[in-house]
């Protein structure tokens, strides 16, 4: 049914390719993972508009997409089909967070650049081509093949993006992501902290713990906490608090089952930010940042703060899930522990390997300056 719809957001793109010409400096963003000004895609579009050089803008948000999802939604169904494929046939640049999936059955002007910025800073667990099977694995590489430039931060992930998204290393270009420029701009983030401590006002002066763990594919349905909540509260002084950060696709589900914790509690030691918009924010603030096996951790590692991994599932995870790149416990910078005593631990007595961190930077950036949106500018767009 999926392919249905594809092949009819293809056809009506093909007719308005026809009757409309392409608009110079008109940019469609598809932002189907991160809509927020955080992303990649966000910041990029940012920066652009700052430069007041008429850059028009167009977007497909992930909201807007899964309305077509929804029998109900038919002004939903409306926008996705006709507006949506105008937009995309009257742009010279197209941006994406996603694989866009319909564009497996589209081939795009000449003049059109399709700018692949991804959703991550980098990558631990593999995806794409290298763990997709089947119609899935086809439809994909097929609508990446339409990508005229991907985005990366160093060499050792250009070859990984290369085979992940099945283009040739030609394609792939080492200017640096966007969404990490912001941590190097001291008066925005003093701004951003600002911000945040006038929205939360009872967090000024905590130490605050991001815990951000990744999606597991298996628990979409059946969403749970593996950190000991309770152990937590216990044991952990009352000036530290444990932020809660789950993935979108199991924070909705959770957040329902266990409303309690959904915008804090009574102890305000365990406060809700699944639903808070600017995860970059998030990061600036917190002085402690606990996840498993996600991306966030290519945008942390440059705050040079501590990190710890709570690798709870680490066996059935490798050998079931999506598997890794690399060895995982010697590549990630910072410990690994399976239980929440030991998170607990390594916090209060600050247990940390600072070599590590530095490491990890200087494989997977080639630039630490915040200038990734001005070369992406300078090289793709300008030119």
């Amino acid at each position: 049914m999926k392919i249905v719809g594809y092949l009819i957001f293809a056809a009506i793109y093909y007719i308005f390719r026809l009757i409309f010409p392409i608009k110079n400096n008109k940019i469609f963003c598809i932002m189907t993972h991160d809509s927020s000004r955080d992303g990649n895609v966000g910041r990029m579009v940012e920066y652009l508009s700052s430069l007041n050089e008429g850059y028009t803008f167009a977007f497909l948000h992930k909201s807007e997409r899964n309305q077509v999802k929804d029998i109900h939604k038919i002004k939903g169904k409306l926008v996705f089909f006709f507006i949506k494929p105008y937009h995309l046939a009257t742009s010279n640049y197209i941006m994406l967070d996603n694989t866009f999936l319909p564009m497996a059955f589209i081939i795009f002007r000449r003049k059109v650049s399709v700018v692949q910025l991804w959703h991550g800073t980098g990558t631990i667990k593999k995806f794409g081509q290298d763990v997709n099977e089947g119609l899935l694995k086809w439809l994909e590489k097929k609508a990446n093949s339409r990508i005229t430039h991907l985005i990366v931060n160093s060499e050792k992930s250009k070859k990984i993006y290369a085979g992940a998204f099945g283009i040739p290393e030609d394609k792939v270009f080492i200017y640096g992501l966007p969404r990490t420029d912001i941590f190097f701009n001291s008066a925005l983030m003093a701004e951003r902290k600002e911000q945040f401590y006038r929205e939360f006002t009872m967090l000024k002066g905590k130490k605050l713990v991001l815990y951000a763990p990744t999606f597991r594919d298996n628990e979409g349905m059946n969403p749970k906490l593996a950190l000991d909540i309770q152990l937590w509260k216990e044991k952990m002084p009352e000036d530290y608090v444990l932020l809660l950060r789950l993935h979108p696709f199991v924070a909705e589900k959770y957040e329902k089952a266990m409303g309690s914790l959904s915008g804090g509690n009574s102890s305000n030691q365990i406060i809700s930010m699944s639903s808070y918009s600017d995860i970059g924010t998030l990061l600036m603030v917190s002085n402690y940042l606990i996840t498993d096996y996600s991306s966030i951790i290519f945008d942390y590692c440059v705050l040079k703060k501590p990190m710890i991994f709570y690798a709870y599932d680490y066996e059935e995870f490798s050998n079931l899930g999506r598997g890794f790149y690399e060895a995982y416990e010697n590549h990630v910078p910072g410990p690994v522990v399976r239980d929440t005593d030991a998170i607990i631990d390594l916090i209060l007595q600050k247990q940390f390997d600072w070599d590590k961190v530095e490491r990890f930077i200087r494989e997977n950036y080639q630039y630490v300056d915040g200038k990734a949106s001005e070369r992406l500018y300078i090289h793709i767009f300008k030119n």
